[in-house]
């Protein structure tokens, strides 16, 4: 799009945008936010315990178990792809007999279709629904759908799939071995890191957070958490908290303290979007501003992603929490 100068607003410039990244540097990576180096062939596997094995490509994921009966593959994300089932038969000459899906977003579980067609596939009743509005042939129907829970045998493994309400997504579950002490949950917490942009883009932020004080309520040594270089441990889930409640704190704060009036000084009162966008943007970058420091010596990204954080926080204590800062009840 050219520039029209009579215009009286500037166009976005797609190019500025992506220059100005390269331009901003970002805080060094914290070494709690390392992981394992990802040899040449693209992916590594690392067994979390017995039977029990982690794929991933150093940004994504995935989970496979070797049973006495089969193989259960939880997920396939599509930048692992045909790494799947490379990976798994590194391990096992046994087949795929059974298929889990922790959710339904494709980047986690888009390559399903690369999994035998005539196995049973496990999904949360939510999960199955919006898979059959999307009707992806790279995302198979489920064939087993539970609503709170289901308990997934397999020779001497036990995978407990566990529903306790919106989370990241509608229907996002928790996939629990008790005897092996694994748990996997997808897009919740992120080990080393802050969570991803606008806390993980997720349905139901109260849920979200809610789901990080559930994941301390199982007995786990490692965490399968779907992103990013590394597995999970409790002190990992217990950082998150903590980060969670320091935006949450620090952003409800802010949308009180915030000068409504100073910020709104240069704006055209009669443009309603204009208002809040101002007054959102402020919010946000005021929260921004005293978290970072707190955070980036701690977590990877702290520099990155706190801000859309905060903007995420921001509008679900305005919408779900009830804090309407000066947007409250009229007189």
């Amino acid at each position: 799009m050219s520039a029209d100068p009579e215009a009286p607003w500037k166009p976005f410039s797609f190019t500025e945008a992506a220059a100005s990244l390269r331009l901003v540097p970002t805080a060094p990576v914290p070494e709690i936010a390392r992981g394992p180096k990802v040899p040449d062939e693209g992916y590594y596997v690392e067994e979390l315990a017995d039977g029990m094995f982690l794929l991933s490509d150093g940004t994504y994921q995935m989970m496979f178990v070797v049973t006495d009966d089969g193989v259960i593959a939880v997920d396939a994300p599509p930048t692992l792809g045909h790494n799947i089932l490379r990976a798994i038969k590194g391990v096992t000459s046994k087949p795929i007999t059974q298929i889990v899906y922790s959710h339904q977003h494709a980047d986690h579980v888009g390559a399903m279709s690369l999994y035998p067609q005539d196995v049973p596939r496990y999904a949360q009743r939510i999960t199955a629904e919006r898979l059959r509005k999307l009707g992806d042939p790279n995302r198979p129907l489920p064939t087993v759908e539970f609503d709170d829970g289901y308990t997934l045998q397999s020779g001497d493994h036990t995978l407990q799939l566990d529903y306790k309400g919106p989370n990241h997504a509608e229907g996002n579950i928790f996939i629990h071995e008790p005897k092996r002490q694994v748990l996997m949950l997808v897009d919740v917490i992120f080990p080393g890191w802050v969570p991803f942009s606008n806390l993980a883009v997720s349905a139901n932020i109260p849920g979200y957070v809610t789901a990080v004080d559930q994941t301390l309520g199982y007995s786990f040594e490692k965490l399968v958490p779907g992103h990013v270089t590394r597995t999970g441990t409790r002190k990992d889930v217990e950082v998150q908290a903590e980060y969670l409640a320091d935006l949450h704190k620090t952003t409800e704060a802010a949308l009180s303290s915030v000068d409504f009036g100073e910020i709104m000084a240069p704006v055209d009162m009669s443009n309603a979007w204009a208002v809040f966008r101002a007054y959102l943007d402020a919010v946000a970058a005021k929260s921004a501003d005293e978290l970072i420091p707190r955070w980036v010596d701690r977590l990877g990204g702290a520099d990155v992603f706190t801000l859309p954080n905060a903007w995420a926080m921001m509008e679900a204590l305005r919408l779900d929490y009830g804090s309407l800062g000066p947007f409250g009840i009229a007189d």
